[in-house]
């Protein structure tokens, strides 16, 4: 059985962490740990643990028929991990952080991290703890209307770990940019993994540490 709730098929406004202007649209799936939403143009699957509030939309409701959902309906309850296993291969926008999303295909589903390949920041190796949202796009779009030889979709380069802390401890040693690089001391060569404390070498040379349940996302440029 599907999940109910009382805000379904109404048009609602979420505060979700990390993005100060609140999203808006209709409620079209409440999940166990994800909800669905159409803003008139496209569906957001927005995991549940990063919404702050959840509440009828003080705007004036907009009519605009919903198309059919881009994964197949299912008799039980939508699930996080069941989207992105749909999603795979899939040209999607997925916003962690900051005013950036980030466009591609999501290749491969781990326990507890996804790996991305986008054209800008190529393979991404993305914790599922920190996806704000997903937004799957038409099968006639691509990114940035890139061809499939410009943009051909490319099996990771990396061995990949089933968890997103043995996939950093494989990294040691390598040069990898944290968090897209939006700050300069989350860019450097990865030292060490201890517990859950993460050494960088920065620019400058000097260590850098950080908490493990911090790092959203790391890539080799």
């Amino acid at each position: 059985m599907k999940n109910h709730h009382q805000l379904l098929d109404q048009q609602v406004e979420l505060e979700i962490s990390g993005k100060a202007a609140p999203v808006r649209g209709k409620l079209i799936e409440f999940g166990q740990d994800i909800l669905v939403l159409h803003n008139g143009t496209q569906f957001l699957y927005i995991p549940l643990i990063h919404i702050q509030q959840l509440r009828i939309s003080e705007q004036e409701e907009e009519s605009y028929v919903v198309p059919e959902m881009p994964f197949e309906p299912y008799n039980e309850p939508i699930s996080y991990r069941k989207i992105l296993m749909n999603a795979k291969g899939m040209f999607s926008e997925i916003y962690i952080t900051g005013n950036q999303s980030i466009h591609g295909y999501l290749t491969t589903v781990m326990n507890d991290f996804f790996v991305f390949y986008s054209p800008v920041y190529h393979t991404v190796i993305i914790s599922l703890h920190h996806l704000k949202y997903l937004i799957p796009y038409n099968p006639n779009v691509t990114p940035y209307t890139l061809t499939p030889e410009q943009f051909p979709l490319k099996p990771s380069p990396l061995t990949l770990a089933r968890t997103f802390d043995q996939q950093l401890r494989k990294l040691v040693g390598e040069f990898v940019v944290l968090d897209l690089g939006g700050n300069s001391n989350k860019i450097g060569v990865l030292k060490n993994v201890n517990q859950s404390i993460i050494e960088l070498s920065s620019a400058s040379g000097d260590a850098v540490f950080l908490h493990f349940d911090h790092v959203k996302t790391v890539h080799i440029p």
